[in-house]
């Protein structure tokens, strides 16, 4: 391999978004194979939540590698960064938001308030991201968004972190000081009836950033290496298979762990945290590495133009593969078979659904949650990510070569 500089834009990378909210969407669904699988399988499907830690350590692989070596922490450059960010981020899940206490409003299901006396007031702790640090919100509304919070953590903490980094140096130093500031807080939060506000260790180490900072740390980590040395290699290991199948043990390890009282899965255990948050976010930045400077299956396959694509809309899918337009898809689906039914019943026929199988349902959600990512993606938020980013929010837009344009829209 050359010692060139890496691309601004590649599309395995993009790939991986989708592989991360396809686990994820597993991790959701992993109880429709009960009874069809041994119970060990469905554990083992149960923590792939890992697509989450995917998305944290890819995310700090991203951003120091694009802003590391050229910011510069005045106020302009500042305002263009989290003018950026909100590009990115923020219009689909403003809107997502809207529509879920609009279906709220209509519905009233308390599984997006959590009987909250005030939606308008956790309505704004969401378009806030703030929910995200209390242990009684973090699921309410859209439920997968508490992660949005971490992100959004990140994405203002990093220029701060990228300069301490370079006037003192020792990364490391600062997730160990952010978790330890995330534990003080638990200790003088815990017993302070609050909405559990930094309400217990083990929500403080799994869903908000002063507990998964490490992982974002080793994608900073991953990028400093690769801009200093580039892709060039010195042995023939295949780092994108020796992650990947480190990345299964993790998830091996962690299946095998009891879940604590009042929790979901073996990452709630301590050594599941441990496991997740530390082992877990190593192996998969050797994954990444393995992406970036070989030449494999998995690269081919998570480079493809359709791939790159649904990993262009896996932001949408991860949003909406859980709440109410799942929900409301299926319904539809249940609607439709009790329709076949009564069909059925009408001419006389004992005949089978193609709809009467709660796996196979599954299969179709995922297909048709693919196809809605996809035209969301196309018709709005990929126009509006541009819109943004060419307007004068934050800092007026100087006039840019429309090919810089379509480069900056991936990042």
């Amino acid at each position: 391999m050359s010692n060139k500089p890496l691309l601004n834009y590649i599309p395995a990378l993009t790939g991986v978004r989708a592989l991360a909210a396809y686990l994820v969407f597993i991790s959701h669904y992993e109880y429709v194979f009960d009874g069809n699988f041994p119970h060990a399988v469905q554990r083992f499907l149960q923590e792939f939540h890992m697509g989450v830690t995917i998305f944290f350590v890819l995310s700090g692989f991203l951003i120091a590698y694009r802003y590391y070596n050229n910011f510069h922490l005045t106020k302009d450059w500042f305002k263009q960064y989290l003018k950026n960010r909100v590009a990115r981020i923020y219009p689909m899940y403003f809107l997502l938001t809207i529509g879920a206490f609009v279906y709220y409003y209509f519905t009233h299901d308390t599984r997006i308030t959590k009987d909250y006396p005030s939606p308008i007031g956790l309505l704004l702790m969401h378009v806030t991201f703030v929910r995200g640090f209390f242990q009684n919100l973090w699921d309410t509304g859209i439920a997968q968004g508490w992660s949005l919070t971490v992100e959004e953590c990140f994405y203002f903490s990093a220029p701060f972190a990228f300069l301490l980094a370079k006037r003192y140096g020792k990364l490391f130093l600062q997730p160990v000081a952010i978790t330890a500031i995330g534990m003080l807080l638990v200790l003088v939060f815990r017993n302070v009836n609050w909405y559990g506000f930094f309400g217990s260790f083990t929500f403080m180490m799994i869903y908000t950033f002063l507990g998964r900072c490490f992982e974002f740390f080793v994608g900073i980590q991953l990028a400093l290496i690769l801009l200093k040395k580039g892709t060039v290699r010195n042995n023939k290991l295949k780092y994108t298979y020796i992650g990947f199948l480190l990345m299964m043990v993790c998830v091996f390890i962690m299946s095998k762990l009891a879940i604590p009282k009042g929790w979901m899965a073996g990452l709630h255990n301590p050594w599941g945290i441990i496991t997740n948050n530390y082992l877990l976010a190593v192996c998969i930045a050797l994954f990444f590495y393995g992406l970036v400077t070989e030449n494999t299956i998995f690269k081919k396959v998570l480079a493809k133009p359709f791939v790159e694509l649904l990993g262009k809309s896996s932001y949408i899918f991860y949003l909406i593969h859980l709440g109410y337009i799942y929900n409301y898809l299926r319904d539809g689906i249940n609607w439709l078979n009790d329709r076949i039914f009564d069909y059925y019943d009408k001419v006389g026929v004992d005949w089978h659904s193609p709809l009467e199988y709660d796996w196979l349902n599954v299969v179709y959600l995922f297909i048709l949650l693919n196809a809605i990512s996809i035209l969301l993606f196309k018709t709005i938020e990929e126009p509006l990510n541009h819109y943004i980013r060419q307007s004068d929010f934050l800092i007026k837009n100087p006039k840019r070569n429309p090919q810089n344009d379509s480069q900056l829209i991936k990042s």
